[in-house]
């Protein structure tokens, strides 16, 4: 299946290394920011994953559900303490199939554009707004697109060089979809190894407009967790839609 259509296949090449390297940005800014606006909860995190920001949060006394389309991912989570105490539906979470009124979700670390169909990005806004309490917080993390990063429709990057092995990646755009397809190729002793990713990215005003559909306002915007003034100079944004 193809990675443009199977919303588990990322989780089911990552899922053993997601929580080192690049993919892993320290959680606890995430998890104070959330922690604020959970006005005593009950949370739903898309895309729950390994549960790097839904565990700290539970700890904090929140109740926490997730939907997470990856077996491989969800089996990370409950492997750790308290991991088997979060209620998970499997499932894509475009669709949000979960009942009940939450006073905050979460989209972080970039997952909306993993959904690599537009639709399927308002889908998601719709759905989410569908489960919110009035008033609820829907929260989104995501970069700001630089056209400068993609100004050739093919990229090649030296990902790692070693004695017993090589890595690199390679971008394919579609400027006028707004995806990319990446291949990151291992080579090593026991062969080539491949691990597809797709996105489909936005810009800060496009998600506006998806949200604003979804009966989503914007309240708040911030360059990061830390609530650093969000302005054109920056490189991504932490956006906070209230149900209307």
């Amino acid at each position: 299946m193809s990675v443009f259509d199977d919303p588990g296949l990322f989780g089911r090449l990552w899922a053993a290394d997601y929580d080192s390297g690049d993919t892993n940005p320290d959680p606890m800014p995430a998890v104070d920011f959330l922690a604020d606006l959970a006005d005593g909860g009950p949370i739903l995190e898309l895309a729950i994953g390994t549960g790097r920001v839904a565990l700290p949060l539970a700890e904090r006394g929140l109740t926490v559900h997730g939907v997470e389309a990856s077996e491989e991912m969800l089996a990370q989570m409950r492997a750790k303490p308290g991991g088997d105490q979060i209620p998970v539906v499997v499932a894509d979470m475009a669709d949000v199939p979960v009942t009940g009124e939450f006073r905050l979700a979460y989209l972080v670390f970039n997952t909306l554009f993993n959904l690599v169909d537009a639709e399927r990005q308002a889908d998601c806004f719709r759905n989410v707004a569908r489960v919110l309490s009035p008033g609820g917080a829907f929260v989104i993390e995501t970069f700001v697109p630089d056209p400068r990063s993609f100004d050739r429709d093919e990229q090649v990057q030296v990902w790692n060089v070693a004695e017993d092995s090589a890595t690199i990646r390679l971008h394919k755009y579609d400027r006028p979809t707004q995806s990319f397809i990446r291949q990151t190729i291992t080579f090593d002793g026991d062969g080539v190894h491949l691990k597809p990713f797709a996105m489909r990215y936005a810009w800060p005003h496009q998600i506006d407009e998806m949200a604003q559909q979804a009966g989503l306002r914007l309240a708040e915007r911030y360059a990061d967790w830390h609530r650093r003034p969000f302005d054109a100079d920056s490189r991504a944004h932490i956006s906070v839609y209230r149900k209307q």
